[in-house]
């Protein structure tokens, strides 16, 4: 594994990695949580994600409604020129540009003009290890990008964003990045122990705070018994993994249990964040996915919770 370095990854959109992993290895993404403590109030968050909610895949193979089904990503060389970005809604608490984000780089949820959503872009510098990320963005047929938001990642460093103070936003809710927290074919597919960071997802209703490494909340409910941002959950350890189920599914749900999971946006409770390759099997990560619900997690020790 290549912790922090991207240096053997390859070009282009849904690049293989080759082993590598954003962060450095003592990162909270690729922290072993296995036996971190359980939180007093686990019972109850859980709960208001649902307890008989099973999990789903916000990833797979083929197009829904016409686009790629995930957040996709694009690695470029150190070379690729750079372009402005245009801010419109949240410049002061955006990275400045210019960002090296080529013309044609893939959008979340489709590149025309009239799509709607989050429209995230991600890109990874494999030659200085910088990790960038757009919210809403679109391309303005000039080569420069309009977008909501912008963060820049190193990828090398604990110092995971250096110019952003805590309570900055970032392209996602959480001011997290999004990037170290997908489900990626190339590592699925390796088996249990192929995925080596936790893995990100999102929760319908969010609360008024955040617990690291979240920086940012999403939501104006000050109920204890709603998740924070940052909110990290694990498969318990009495849950068995079956032998039927395929192997990137038990690859999944393996990370689960050492790494855990991230709450990193408001959406549908228990999606879970993924890149779009057609070599995934949707109909089986559905089927098995569903069957591990909510009641099979528990959440971790929220120290340095920040109430907003």
């Amino acid at each position: 594994m290549h912790y922090g370095s991207f240096a053997t990854a390859a070009l282009g959109v849904g690049a293989a990695l080759n082993g590598s992993i954003a962060f450095p290895v003592d990162n909270a993404w690729n922290l072993d949580v296995s036996t971190a403590p359980v939180d007093p109030a686990s019972d109850a968050l859980i709960a208001s994600i649902g307890l008989a909610t099973g999990l789903h895949p916000d990833f797979g193979a083929g197009l829904l409604s016409g686009a790629p089904i995930g957040i996709p990503y694009v690695v470029v060389a150190g070379s690729q020129a750079r372009v402005n970005i245009v801010f419109n809604a949240y410049g002061s608490e955006s990275d400045p540009g210019p960002y090296p984000v080529p013309l044609t780089a893939p959008v979340e949820g489709g590149s025309a003009a009239s799509n709607t959503g989050d429209r995230h872009v991600l890109v990874i510098d494999r030659d200085n290890n910088r990790l960038y990320e757009l919210f809403g963005a679109t391309e303005n047929g000039d080569g420069s990008w309009t977008a909501a938001c912008g963060a820049v990642f190193h990828l090398d460093s604990d110092t995971v964003r250096p110019t952003a103070p805590a309570g900055w936003t970032s392209a996602d809710a959480a001011g997290l990045p999004i990037f170290p927290g997908l489900a990626r074919y190339e590592e699925a597919a390796a088996g249990p122990g192929g995925i080596r960071h936790a893995l990100r997802f999102t929760v319908q209703r969010s609360r008024r705070a955040w617990v690291p490494p979240a920086s940012h909340f999403a939501s104006s409910n000050l109920s204890t018994t709603l998740p924070p941002m940052g909110m990290r959950v694990r498969l318990k350890s009495s849950y068995v993994i079956p032998a039927s189920f395929g192997v990137q599914t038990r690859a999944l749900l393996t990370a689960m249990k050492t790494y855990g999971m991230i709450v990193a946006d408001n959406g549908s409770n228990w999606f879970v964040s993924g890149a779009p390759d057609d070599r995934w099997d949707n109909n089986t990560l559905v089927g098995e996915l569903r069957q591990v619900q909510g009641q099979n997690f528990e959440v971790l020790r929220m120290d340095g919770l920040v109430a907003g």
